[in-house]
Protein backbone atom coordinates (compact mmCIF):
# COMPACT_ATOMS: atom_id res chain seq x y z
CA UNK A 1 0.00 0.00 0.00
CA UNK A 2 2.92 2.22 0.75
CA UNK A 3 4.25 2.04 -2.84
CA UNK A 4 1.17 3.14 -4.43
CA UNK A 5 1.08 6.11 -1.99
CA UNK A 6 -1.73 5.15 0.31
CA UNK A 7 -0.84 5.09 3.97
CA UNK A 8 -1.66 2.23 6.23
CA UNK A 9 -4.24 2.59 9.14
CA UNK A 10 -4.07 1.05 12.44
CA UNK A 11 -6.79 -0.71 11.23
CA UNK A 12 -5.00 -2.26 7.79
CA UNK A 13 -1.88 -2.94 9.82
CA UNK A 14 -4.30 -4.75 12.37
CA UNK A 15 -5.95 -6.95 9.25
CA UNK A 16 -2.10 -7.94 8.03
CA UNK A 17 -1.15 -9.03 11.28
CA UNK A 18 -3.76 -11.34 11.33
CA UNK A 19 -3.68 -12.40 8.38
CA UNK A 20 -0.08 -13.20 8.98
CA UNK A 21 -0.04 -15.01 11.83
CA UNK A 22 -3.03 -17.34 10.29
CA UNK A 23 -0.53 -18.16 7.18
CA UNK A 24 1.82 -19.27 9.82
CA UNK A 25 3.89 -16.04 9.05
CA UNK A 26 4.26 -14.66 12.75
CA UNK A 27 7.58 -13.28 11.76
CA UNK A 28 5.83 -11.06 9.61
CA UNK A 29 3.59 -9.84 11.83
CA UNK A 30 6.41 -8.58 14.20
CA UNK A 31 8.20 -6.49 11.23
CA UNK A 32 4.94 -4.99 10.82
CA UNK A 33 4.73 -4.15 14.59
CA UNK A 34 8.06 -2.27 14.78
CA UNK A 35 7.16 -0.68 11.24
CA UNK A 36 3.84 0.72 13.13
CA UNK A 37 6.42 1.77 16.35
CA UNK A 38 8.47 3.17 13.87
CA UNK A 39 5.85 5.35 12.36
CA UNK A 40 4.58 6.47 15.99
CA UNK A 41 0.75 4.38 15.41
CA UNK A 42 -0.33 4.03 18.13
CA UNK A 43 -1.72 0.42 18.82
CA UNK A 44 -4.99 -0.55 20.22
CA UNK A 45 -6.10 -3.96 22.20
CA UNK A 46 -6.51 -6.05 18.86
CA UNK A 47 -3.40 -4.94 17.49
CA UNK A 48 -1.36 -5.66 20.85
CA UNK A 49 -3.15 -9.23 21.08
CA UNK A 50 -2.39 -10.48 17.74
CA UNK A 51 1.62 -8.91 18.37
CA UNK A 52 1.64 -10.90 21.53
CA UNK A 53 0.22 -13.39 20.03
CA UNK A 54 2.63 -13.05 16.79
CA UNK A 55 6.16 -12.33 18.85
CA UNK A 56 5.68 -15.28 20.90
CA UNK A 57 5.02 -17.85 18.34
CA UNK A 58 8.45 -16.23 16.44
CA UNK A 59 10.50 -15.02 19.16
CA UNK A 60 9.20 -16.81 22.22
CA UNK A 61 6.91 -16.00 25.24
CA UNK A 62 9.43 -13.70 27.01
CA UNK A 63 9.05 -11.29 24.21
CA UNK A 64 5.13 -11.59 24.36
CA UNK A 65 5.43 -10.46 28.21
CA UNK A 66 7.30 -7.52 27.63
CA UNK A 67 5.24 -6.18 24.54
CA UNK A 68 2.76 -7.36 27.81
CA UNK A 69 4.25 -4.99 29.76
CA UNK A 70 4.65 -2.20 27.20
CA UNK A 71 0.90 -1.93 26.11
CA UNK A 72 0.12 -1.46 30.14
CA UNK A 73 2.99 1.14 30.31
CA UNK A 74 1.63 2.91 27.18
CA UNK A 75 -2.07 2.77 28.45
CA UNK A 76 -3.64 0.50 26.78
CA UNK A 77 -5.87 -1.98 28.72
CA UNK A 78 -5.47 -5.52 28.31
CA UNK A 79 -9.03 -7.85 27.45
CA UNK A 80 -9.72 -11.16 28.11
CA UNK A 81 -8.18 -12.46 24.93
CA UNK A 82 -4.70 -10.78 25.91
CA UNK A 83 -4.20 -12.84 29.19
CA UNK A 84 -5.59 -15.67 27.25
CA UNK A 85 -2.71 -15.15 24.75
CA UNK A 86 0.08 -15.10 27.51
CA UNK A 87 -1.61 -17.84 29.71
CA UNK A 88 -1.49 -20.22 26.34
CA UNK A 89 1.79 -19.47 25.21
CA UNK A 90 3.33 -19.87 29.10
CA UNK A 91 1.86 -23.35 29.05
CA UNK A 92 2.80 -24.18 25.54
CA UNK A 93 6.28 -23.72 26.75
CA UNK A 94 5.82 -25.51 30.20
CA UNK A 95 5.56 -22.90 32.34
CA UNK A 96 2.25 -23.85 34.05
CA UNK A 97 2.94 -22.25 37.66
CA UNK A 98 3.57 -18.83 35.61
CA UNK A 99 0.55 -19.11 33.51
CA UNK A 100 -1.39 -19.54 36.88
CA UNK A 101 0.37 -16.61 38.54
CA UNK A 102 -1.34 -14.51 35.11
CA UNK A 103 -4.52 -16.32 35.89
CA UNK A 104 -4.67 -14.85 39.14
CA UNK A 105 -3.23 -12.06 38.02
CA UNK A 106 -6.28 -11.91 35.40
CA UNK A 107 -8.77 -12.25 38.40
CA UNK A 108 -7.65 -9.86 40.47
CA UNK A 109 -7.93 -6.57 37.62
CA UNK A 110 -11.53 -7.72 37.20
CA UNK A 111 -11.24 -10.34 34.01
CA UNK A 112 -13.10 -13.43 34.32
CA UNK A 113 -11.48 -16.07 33.03
CA UNK A 114 -13.77 -18.29 30.33
CA UNK A 115 -13.69 -21.77 28.92
CA UNK A 116 -10.62 -21.02 26.34
CA UNK A 117 -8.73 -19.70 29.50
CA UNK A 118 -9.15 -23.38 31.11
CA UNK A 119 -8.64 -24.64 27.66
CA UNK A 120 -5.09 -23.42 27.79
CA UNK A 121 -4.25 -25.18 30.63
CA UNK A 122 -6.20 -28.55 30.11
CA UNK A 123 -3.88 -28.85 26.68
CA UNK A 124 -0.75 -28.45 28.23
CA UNK A 125 -0.82 -29.51 31.99
CA UNK A 126 0.54 -33.38 32.18
CA UNK A 127 -0.34 -34.13 36.03
CA UNK A 128 -4.07 -35.82 36.30
CA UNK A 129 -4.80 -34.61 39.51
CA UNK A 130 -3.76 -30.89 38.61
CA UNK A 131 -5.89 -31.24 35.70
CA UNK A 132 -9.22 -32.35 37.68
CA UNK A 133 -8.26 -29.66 40.76
CA UNK A 134 -8.49 -26.97 37.84
CA UNK A 135 -11.22 -28.28 36.18
CA UNK A 136 -13.05 -28.20 39.73
CA UNK A 137 -12.28 -24.51 40.01
CA UNK A 138 -13.20 -23.88 36.80
CA UNK A 139 -16.69 -24.91 37.45
CA UNK A 140 -16.69 -23.89 40.82
CA UNK A 141 -16.02 -20.48 39.61
CA UNK A 142 -19.41 -20.98 37.55
CA UNK A 143 -17.87 -21.38 34.32
CA UNK A 144 -19.89 -23.89 32.03
CA UNK A 145 -17.75 -26.63 30.25
CA UNK A 146 -18.11 -26.85 26.91
CA UNK A 147 -18.93 -30.74 25.04
CA UNK A 148 -15.23 -30.16 23.71
CA UNK A 149 -13.81 -29.52 27.17
CA UNK A 150 -15.18 -32.93 28.34
CA UNK A 151 -14.22 -34.75 24.80
CA UNK A 152 -10.69 -33.36 25.69
CA UNK A 153 -10.52 -34.45 29.02
CA UNK A 154 -11.91 -37.63 28.12
CA UNK A 155 -9.55 -38.50 25.80
CA UNK A 156 -6.50 -37.61 27.33
CA UNK A 157 -7.00 -39.53 30.68
CA UNK A 158 -7.98 -42.30 28.19
CA UNK A 159 -4.44 -42.08 26.30
CA UNK A 160 -2.65 -42.01 29.54
CA UNK A 161 -4.56 -44.62 30.19
CA UNK A 162 -6.38 -43.50 33.40
CA UNK A 163 -9.87 -44.40 33.62
CA UNK A 164 -11.05 -42.99 36.90
CA UNK A 165 -10.45 -39.07 35.87
CA UNK A 166 -12.21 -40.29 32.74
CA UNK A 167 -15.55 -41.32 34.72
CA UNK A 168 -15.28 -38.28 37.13
CA UNK A 169 -15.35 -36.20 33.93
CA UNK A 170 -18.46 -38.24 32.67
CA UNK A 171 -19.79 -37.82 36.10
CA UNK A 172 -19.56 -33.98 35.84
CA UNK A 173 -21.11 -33.44 32.55
CA UNK A 174 -24.03 -35.57 33.33
CA UNK A 175 -24.66 -33.41 36.49
CA UNK A 176 -23.92 -29.94 34.61
CA UNK A 177 -26.88 -30.90 32.47
CA UNK A 178 -24.87 -31.61 29.11
CA UNK A 179 -26.18 -35.25 27.02
CA UNK A 180 -22.90 -36.86 26.00
CA UNK A 181 -22.90 -36.30 21.98
CA UNK A 182 -20.74 -39.20 19.73
CA UNK A 183 -17.57 -37.56 20.40
CA UNK A 184 -17.80 -38.12 24.38
CA UNK A 185 -19.34 -41.44 23.88
CA UNK A 186 -16.36 -42.09 21.75
CA UNK A 187 -13.66 -40.94 23.93
CA UNK A 188 -15.44 -43.44 27.42
CA UNK A 189 -15.46 -46.12 24.88
CA UNK A 190 -11.86 -45.94 23.35
CA UNK A 191 -10.96 -45.43 27.13
CA UNK A 192 -12.54 -48.67 28.34
CA UNK A 193 -11.05 -50.19 25.10
CA UNK A 194 -7.79 -49.81 25.86
CA UNK A 195 -7.89 -50.64 29.45
CA UNK A 196 -9.53 -54.16 28.10
CA UNK A 197 -13.11 -53.66 29.61
CA UNK A 198 -14.84 -54.76 26.79
CA UNK A 199 -18.16 -55.56 27.77
CA UNK A 200 -18.36 -52.32 29.77
CA UNK A 201 -16.83 -50.73 26.49
CA UNK A 202 -19.77 -52.77 24.76
CA UNK A 203 -22.38 -51.57 26.62
CA UNK A 204 -21.77 -47.53 26.10
CA UNK A 205 -21.80 -48.57 22.69
CA UNK A 206 -25.23 -50.00 22.28
CA UNK A 207 -26.28 -46.87 24.68
CA UNK A 208 -25.27 -44.72 22.07
CA UNK A 209 -26.61 -46.51 19.19
CA UNK A 210 -30.08 -46.45 21.02
CA UNK A 211 -29.84 -42.61 21.37
CA UNK A 212 -29.29 -42.48 17.34
CA UNK A 213 -25.46 -41.73 17.61
CA UNK A 214 -22.79 -43.12 15.55
CA UNK A 215 -20.28 -45.47 17.00
CA UNK A 216 -16.88 -45.73 15.53
CA UNK A 217 -15.66 -48.93 14.03
CA UNK A 218 -13.81 -50.98 16.46
CA UNK A 219 -12.41 -54.45 15.89
CA UNK A 220 -12.16 -55.16 19.61
CA UNK A 221 -15.96 -54.43 19.82
CA UNK A 222 -16.80 -56.81 16.83
CA UNK A 223 -18.08 -53.70 14.50
CA UNK A 224 -15.88 -53.12 11.07
CA UNK A 225 -15.98 -50.33 8.68
CA UNK A 226 -18.62 -50.57 6.30
CA UNK A 227 -17.42 -51.50 2.98
CA UNK A 228 -19.05 -50.85 -0.69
Amino acid sequence: MDRRGVCKSLYSYSIYMDIQCKSGKPWRAVKLYKEMKKKGIRLDVVAYNTVIRAIGLSEGVDFSIRVFREMKEVGCEPNVVTYNTIIKLLCENGRIREAYGVFDQMREKGYAPNVITYHCFFGCIEKPKQILRTFDRMINSGVRPRMDTYVMLMKKFGRWGFLRPVFIVWKKMEEQGCSPDACAYNALIDALVQKGMVDLARKYEEEMLAKGLSAKPRVDLGTKPHTE
